[in-house]
C-alpha cells in the first residue's frame, strides 16, 4: 500500500513537472536578435538619414523602444560579437580585435600590443547554449566570426556561419559556397537567401520557443549591392555625408530582410510574444559611410566607432513606444534575454552586463550600474584618404562612460581625453583640463576595472619603434 502511494506520488509529481514545464514553455517569448555588420548609428531613417532608406527598421522603432545611447563593446566586429555571446567584456575572454593586434608598420607602433585571441573559448557557456538549457531551439544565420562552427557553441542550426569576418564564401552574388548555403546558379543575393532560410526556421519552430540570431554579413565590405537597388539611389541627393548608392542599396536589402522576418512572425501569430532586438556590431565603416554627427568611425573609441542603433519591440510587455537615454552596452543582451526567458545565467561564469528589462517594462525603471567600459589594447591602421592624423585609426586605448561623461585613456601617451557626451555628441571639446575631478573619478574607475577583469595593459616599449 505504501509502495502504491509512493508510485502515485511519483507519477503525480512527474505529471506536475511536465505541466509546469509546458506552462513555462508557453510563456517563454520567442527571440529574434538582428545584428547587422558595420551599420552606423546615423545610417537609418529613424535616426535622421535622408539618403538611406529603412522603412522596416523605422516601423520597428515607432512601435518599440529606442535606446539612444546604446553601445557595442568594441569598435570592430569579432570582439563585439564575443562580448554579446558571452556576456563578458573582452578583458575576460581575450578577443580584443579582428585577427592580429599589431596592425600597421612595426616602426610606427610605440608599444607591444596584446597577443589577441580569435576564437571564443569552448569552456565559455554562450547565450545560445544557455537558452538551449532553458528549452529553446536556436538558429544562427549569417556571420559568426567566433570559431569554425556555431553549432559547437550552442546553435542547433547554422546557415552560412564560419570563422569568416566577411562574405568569403563567394561574396554577395551567387554562385557562392557558405556552410549549409550553396548556390551554384547566378542571380541569388546573399542577404535575400539568408533571409529566406531565417523565415523557414521560424515556420519550422513556430510551436516551441526559439532563438533566431540573424547576423547578416551586410553591410560589411565589399560593397556589392543588388544593381537594381543601386540604380534607385544613384539619382538621390547626398545627405550629411551619405552619398554611396551601393551602400544605400545594401542597407535597403538588409531592411527588407527585417521586414520578411516581421511579416513571418505576424502571419504565424507569433509577433505578440516575440522579442525583436535590432542592433549593429560597431560603428559605420569610415571609408564607406559618414557617421556624422558622431566623431570617428569603426575602429575608434570615439562615438562613431562604438555607438550603435538599438531598438527593442515586445508587444504587450514593454508599454508605449519611447526613447531611452540611459547608456546600455552589448554585454547587457545576455542577462536581459535570459531573464526574459525565465532563466538565470550559469553559475561560476562572470556576467559583466545587467538586464535592461527594468528599463523596458517600467517607464520609471532604473539600472543599478554607474559605468560602462571599453578596453582595446590594439592598433588599427587608418582608412586611406581620411583626415585622421597619423598612421592609425586608434592606438591602444580604454574608455569609460557614465550618464554624462566619457573618458578615453591612450596608452602610448598616457593621456586622457574627456567629453561631456550628453551635451557634446560630436566630441568636439576635450574638457579634461577644465574638469580634473571628473577625470580623476573616471580614470580611477577605469583602471580599477581593467585590473579587476584581468585586462592586458600595454606597457612594453617596441624596440623597433621610430618616433616621427
Amino acid at each position: 500500500m505504501i509502495k502504491i502511494c509512493q508510485q502515485s506520488l511519483c507519477i503525480c509529481g512527474f505529471i506536475g513537472s511536465l505541466f509546469f514545464a509546458a506552462m513555462v514553455s508557453a510563456n517563454q517569448p520567442n527571440i529574434v536578435l538582428f545584428n547587422v555588420d558595420d551599420l552606423g548609428w546615423s545610417d537609418l531613417g529613424y535616426s535622421g538619414s535622408r539618403f538611406y532608406e529603412s522603412p522596416n527598421v523605422d516601423s520597428l522603432a515607432a512601435e518599440g523602444v529606442i535606446f539612444n545611447n546604446a553601445y557595442a563593446c568594441a569598435p570592430n566586429c569579432a570582439p563585439s560579437r564575443a562580448c554579446l555571446m558571452s556576456g563578458m567584456y573582452s578583458a575576460r575572454h581575450g578577443i580584443y580585435t579582428v585577427a592580429n593586434a599589431d596592425r600597421g608598420k612595426n616602426s610606427d607602433r610605440k608599444l607591444i600590443p596584446v597577443n589577441n585571441r580569435t576564437v571564443l573559448a569552448d569552456d565559455i557557456v554562450t547565450l545560445p547554449e544557455q537558452l538551449q538549457m532553458a528549452g529553446y531551439r536556436t538558429g544562427h544565420f549569417g556571420k559568426w566570426h567566433l570559431g569554425p562552427d556555431p553549432k559547437t557553441q550552442g546553435m542547433d542550426v547554422n546557415i552560412a556561419g564560419k570563422t569568416w569576418g566577411s562574405p568569403s564564401g563567394g561574396g554577395y552574388h551567387s554562385p557562392f559556397n557558405f556552410p549549409n548555403l550553396v548556390e551554384k546558379d547566378k542571380g541569388k543575393y546573399l542577404t535575400d537567401r539568408i533571409s529566406e532560410e531565417a523565415v523557414k526556421f521560424i515556420h519550422q519552430n513556430s510551436k516551441q520557443p526559439f532563438f533566431l540570431y540573424l547576423a547578416h554579413y551586410a553591410v560589411h565590405t565589399p560593397i556589392q549591392p543588388r544593381k537594381d537597388y543601386e540604380a534607385y539611389f544613384k539619382s538621390r541627393s547626398p545627405d550629411r555625408g551619405h552619398s554611396n548608392a551601393g551602400y544605400a542599396a545594401m542597407v535597403k536589402s538588409m531592411d527588407e530582410s527585417l521586414g520578411r522576418v516581421l511579416e513571418a512572425l505576424k502571419d504565424l501569430g507569433l509577433d505578440g510574444n516575440t522579442i525583436v532586438i535590432f542592433t549593429s556590431d560597431n560603428g559605420g565603416h569610415g571609408g564607406v559611410t559618414s557617421n556624422r554627427p558622431l566623431r570617428g568611425s569603426k575602429g575608434m573609441l570615439y562615438e562613431g566607432g562604438i555607438r550603435v542603433p538599438f531598438v527593442v519591440r515586445w508587444p504587450g510587455k514593454i508599454g508605449k513606444a519611447r526613447t531611452i537615454e540611459k547608456p546600455i552596452i552589448g554585454v547587457d543582451i545576455l542577462p536581459t534575454l535570459l531573464e526574459a526567458a525565465g532563466a538565470k545565467p550559469v553559475a561560476n561564469q562572470s556576467v559583466d552586463g545587467v538586464s535592461i528589462l527594468p528599463l523596458l517594462t517600467d517607464p520609471d525603471g532604473q539600472l543599478d550600474r554607474e559605468y560602462v567600459y571599453w578596453h582595446f589594447p590594439a592598433y588599427l591602421q587608418r582608412y586611406p584618404g581620411l583626415p585622421e592624423p597619423g598612421p592609425f585609426r586608434t592606438t591602444p586605448a580604454s574608455a569609460v562612460r557614465d550618464d554624462q561623461w566619457k573618458l578615453i585613456h591612450f596608452y602610448e601617451t598616457d593621456t586622457n581625453e574627456l567629453y561631456r557626451v550628453a551635451g557634446d555628441l560630436s566630441e568636439k571639446h576635450n574638457v579634461a583640463a577644465q574638469n580634473p575631478e571628473v577625470v580623476e573619478r573616471l580614470s580611477t574607475a577605469l583602471h580599477r576595472w581593467v585590473k579587476e577583469t584581468g585586462g592586458f595593459v600595454p606597457s612594453e616599449l617596441n624596440p623597433k619603434y621610430i618616433a616621427n
